[in-house]
């Protein structure tokens, strides 16, 4: 497991109108589970890169979903980053790829770290685009913080406790079942942690997704998510906090057309917190609609912006 990773502060130096800027948070391993300062609640310095653009247009911000990274929006940050001229940022959450871990696994607390990064950016207010978890973060802040949120768009996740169609916890216990030797090349050690896995995750897309997160350090493979904090706080992630607040900037839900995660029951809670929402359906797509169809979600997205 990754118990605790030590964050710096990377220089956004200068450089050149589409040279991109990034901050990489180097993760330190350690016996403990937790440490002092998760007992209370702060802002974390997350990692992110920002691909430059106009900017006088609001930026696009990604945020990923549970056992993601930032990487997961690479080659779609770019295509968007030249085809809108907007800066476009993507961000590792809390206790994902190289941001720091913590024991605080709650939506406060991302959204807390986002109106720590937003304004040091200074890309407020901005078109904050967040898929499963990382839409439920993006409602939280467009909620609590509407001022930073320009418009938004919540991919494939409704602010309803999803827990009936996940098979998250199933994910979490297979991953942390897994027992790979010391020493053994990488290629071997993916493919050993892909065969016990299979048992539990039989898509083997998803399996690829989830095997993103194994990476070695000192000879050994380890996940880099913080899976015992995850484990531990799961019902937190499938939930929703409570709000009265509404957002009444523009919302975009686009939906896979194959997932359940947002069912028709869930629109009047949208509608209520979101008024000004439109639901759109990308057909042919499950949960992970940038995946699984990028050139309809990249669509979706710039027509949202129009």
């Amino acid at each position: 497991m990754l118990p605790w990773a030590r964050a710096c502060r990377v220089s956004r130096g200068t450089r050149g109108p589409s040279a991109p800027s990034s901050s990489r948070v180097p993760v330190a391993f350690s016996s403990s589970s937790s440490s002092r300062r998760d007992a209370e609640p702060r802002p974390l310095p997350l990692s992110y890169k920002l691909l430059d653009g106009e900017v006088t247009l609001p930026a696009i911000v990604f945020l990923h979903g549970l056992f993601g990274s930032k990487t997961n929006f690479n080659s779609i940050a770019k295509a968007l980053a030249q085809q809108t001229g907007r800066r476009v940022l993507t961000v590792d959450a809390r206790n994902h790829g190289d941001s720091p871990h913590s024991s605080d696994v709650s939506y406060e607390a991302m959204s807390q770290d986002l109106q720590g990064l937003l304004p040091q950016l200074g890309l407020e207010p901005c078109v904050l685009v967040g898929h499963s978890m990382g839409g439920k973060t993006a409602m939280l802040l467009a909620l609590q913080r509407p001022e930073l949120v320009e418009r938004l768009i919540s991919v494939d996740i409704s602010p309803v406790n999803t827990t009936a169609v996940s098979n998250f916890a199933a994910y979490v216990a297979a991953m942390r079942a897994i027992d790979i030797p010391g020493e053994v090349p990488r290629s071997q050690a993916r493919k050993l942690a892909d065969k016990q896995l299979s048992s539990v995750v039989q898509d083997t897309a998803v399996r690829q997704f989830l095997l993103t997160n194994l990476v070695e350090v000192d000879g050994r493979f380890v996940w880099r998510v913080n899976l015992s904090a995850l484990a531990k706080h799961l019902d937190k992630i499938m939930a929703f906090p409570v709000r009265q607040e509404s957002y009444s900037g523009p919302t975009l839900f686009l939906l896979g057309g194959n997932s359940e995660f947002v069912p028709p029951s869930h629109h009047p809670e949208i509608k209520r917190l979101f008024p000004r929402a439109q639901i759109q359906t990308v057909p042919n797509a499950g949960h992970w609609v940038h995946a699984e169809r990028p050139q309809d979600f990249m669509a979706a997205i710039r027509g949202f912006l129009v």
